[in-house]
């Protein structure tokens, strides 16, 4: 019997994330999914991947707090252990995020903060402490947005354009074991992320239509099927690549 892929998803209970899951689990790939406070969630997301024909468990993270890191760590080894019979999974999907919508005359440096422990420090302090549990020839996607510029998104964009350099350098230390790194750039997306704003804000909803070329604003279904491709034996060659799949914004 064939091995299914393990993914680790965070954030993986809402929104893009939980999508994501979904289409993994509907092309052979089971699924870790954290979550930060929302246990219900996770649990109803677990269900609905297990609908689809996969396996899952649910880890809480505050994938900014970096300090936790070590601990979560054992909860996952001890989670493939007790749930799959293994030590290692194959792809790690750097998801979770907050957001945030303010010029940068009126940022706070504590808003500045939490933007850059969730985005920035934790996304490369948690993937260096999953690294010895990725299997050689695995795959690690984050998400980026940094080719155009929004205002009021000064703070967030800068984290994503880090996490962008930060891939292509993992993609070329990470060569020797067949580990393939790349960014992903949703766009405007009609979720729950950041308040719900592009979903429920017809305004913003409008606006951002405008400026893509297929005429509407992003749904997660949109997203995760992309992601679920990126991840299967036929894009094995795709590498230290940004990927924007927003329908065509500001272009």
């Amino acid at each position: 019997m064939t091995t299914r892929p393990i993914a680790l998803i965070t954030g993986g209970s809402r929104g893009l994330g939980r999508n994501t899951a979904l289409n993994l689990a509907r092309k052979g790939v089971d699924v870790v999914l954290t979550y930060r406070s929302r246990a219900d969630e996770a649990k109803t997301a677990i269900a609905e991947i297990e609908a689809a024909g996969g396996r899952a468990a649910a880890l809480e993270l505050d994938a900014g707090a970096v300090a936790s890191f070590p601990a979560f760590v054992e909860a996952l080894k001890k989670t493939l252990h007790e749930t799959w019979q293994r030590d290692r999974f194959d792809y790690l999907l750097n998801n979770a995020g907050t957001g945030l919508r303010k010029p940068i005359a009126e940022t706070t440096q504590e808003e500045f903060d939490t933007l850059m422990n969730i985005h920035l420090k934790g996304v490369f302090f948690l993937t260096q402490a999953l690294l010895p549990l990725i299997n050689d020839g695995g795959r690690i996607v984050s998400s980026g947005l940094a080719r155009f510029s929004v205002p009021g998104s000064a703070a967030y964009a800068m984290m994503k354009g880090g996490v962008e350099v930060f891939t292509r350098y993992l993609a070329k230390e990470l060569a020797a074991r067949r580990i393939t790194a790349n960014t992903v750039a949703p766009g405007a997306i009609a979720t729950d992320f950041n308040g719900g704003h592009v979903r429920d804000d017809a305004e913003i909803n409008r606006v951002v239509a405008d400026m893509t070329a297929l005429g509407r604003a992003g749904v997660a279904d949109d997203i995760g099927p992309m992601i679920a491709s990126l991840l299967s034996e036929d894009n094995r060659w795709v590498n230290a690549q940004r990927i924007e799949v927003s329908g065509g914004m500001n272009i």
